[in-house]
C-alpha cells in the first residue's frame, strides 16, 4: 500500500460506516450526500484491495479485513482528534458527537433517562452509547478511547490513568409491591429476613454485598438473575423483595405499584462516582459532558461510606 495515497478522510469515511453499518446514515454524519460516500467507500476499498463492507439484510457487513483493521483505525482517528483538539471547541448545539459510557443495567435506568432528557434539549446532534464491561476490558477500552465514561459504584477501576470524582453518596433500601404481606407501617427485621429475596449477580459484582449480607443473615434467597431488567415486573406479580439502590427504588416506586421502605439490616452505604481516563481530560468534548454530569447528577456534599438505616 502507498501510504502517500491516503487520505485521512478516507479513514474518517471507514469509522463512520463500521459505526453506523450504513452509507447513508455515514454520509449523513459527514454532511454530505450519499453518492458522494459511495464514492469515498469505493476510493477506501481501492486503496485496500477488500471489500471492506458488504451489503445484507442487516446493512453493510464490514469483512473479516474490515474487522480485523476497525480498532486501530479507531484508535488512530481518537489520537488525531486529541492532538488537535486543543484547538477547537465543543458546541452541543452545533457539533455532531457520540458519547460512550460504561453503565450497568441498574444505571442505564437511573442516568440515561434524565441524561437523554437534557441532551435533547441543550444537545440535539450528541448521541449516547452504553455498554456494559468487565473492569480489566473497561480499563482498556477506556484508555484507547472506546469508553468515554463510566458511571457507578466502582472503586476498583481508580488508577492507571483512570480518574474519578463522587457524584453522590447512596445507601440501599428494600423494593416490593404494595400488596405483598410485608408491605406494613414500617418492616421489620423479622418480616425482611422471613420473606423471599431476589438478587442481580452481576459479572461486575459491583453490589455483591447484597447477596453475602442476605446469606449471612440467613435470609431466602429465591431468585438470582444476571441484570435488573426483569426484577420490577416480577415484583408485581410475586410476594418477593429486593435490596437496591435508593435513588432507583425511589425512580422505580415512582412508576410502578412498588414500595419503598428503608433496609432493617445493616449494609454500608457507598458512593456513587464519575470515571473517565487522563488521556481525554482536556477534550473539550468530554469536558463539556463531565460538568453537565455534575450539574445533572452530582451532590456538593458526599458521604464518606457509613452504615444505612438500621432497625
Amino acid at each position: 500500500m502507498n501510504f502517500r495515497r491516503i487520505d485521512l478522510n478516507l479513514l474518517a469515511v471507514f469509522h463512520a460506516i463500521f459505526e453506523t453499518r450504513s452509507v447513508t446514515l455515514a454520509a449523513e454524519r459527514f454532511g454530505i450526500t450519499q453518492p458522494a460516500m459511495s464514492n469515498a467507500l469505493a476510493r477506501l476499498r481501492e486503496l485496500c484491495g477488500d471489500a471492506l463492507f458488504v451489503s445484507t439484510s442487516n446493512g453493510m457487513q464490514p469483512t473479516p479485513y474490515a474487522l480485523e483493521i476497525a480498532d486501530t483505525i479507531g484508535v488512530a482517528l481518537r489520537d488525531v482528534e486529541a492532538a488537535l483538539g486543543h484547538r477547537q471547541s465543543f458546541d452541543p448545539a452545533v457539533n455532531a458527537k457520540i458519547f460512550r459510557f460504561h453503565l450497568t443495567d441498574m444505571g442505564q435506568m437511573y442516568f440515561l433517562p434524565p441524561l437523554l432528557e437534557y441532551l435533547g434539549k441543550a444537545a440535539p446532534n450528541t448521541r449516547i452509547e452504553a455498554d456494559t464491561l468487565s473492569l480489566d476490558a473497561l480499563r482498556e477500552a477506556m484508555a484507547d478511547g472506546r469508553i468515554d465514561f463510566a458511571l457507578g459504584k466502582l472503586p476498583k477501576l481508580v488508577g492507571r490513568g483512570v480518574r474519578s470524582k463522587v457524584l453522590f453518596a447512596e445507601h440501599y433500601d428494600v423494593l416490593m409491591r404494595a400488596g405483598h404481606p410485608a408491605a406494613q407501617a414500617r418492616l421489620s427485621q423479622q418480616s425482611f429476613l422471613a420473606a423471599s429475596h431476589a438478587v442481580v449477580s452481576t459479572a461486575s459484582g459491583g453490589h455483591r454485598i447484597i447477596e453475602e449480607t442476605l446469606l449471612k443473615v440467613g435470609a431466602s434467597i429465591a431468585l438470582r438473575v444476571p441484570n435488573f431488567t426483569v426484577i420490577p415486573i416480577i415484583l408485581e406479580r410475586a410476594d418477593m423483595m429486593v435490596v437496591v439502590p435508593h435513588r432507583l427504588a425511589v425512580e422505580l416506586a415512582s412508576t410502578n405499584k412498588l414500595v419503598v421502605y428503608p433496609l432493617p439490616v445493616e449494609v454500608p452505604a457507598f458512593n456513587v462516582s464519575a470515571f473517565w481516563h487522563e488521556r481525554f481530560d482536556a477534550d473539550p468534548a468530554i469536558e463539556w459532558m463531565r460538568r453537565h454530569l455534575f450539574e445533572l447528577f452530582g451532590e456538593v456534599k458526599q458521604l464518606a461510606p457509613k452504615t444505612a438505616v438500621v432497625s
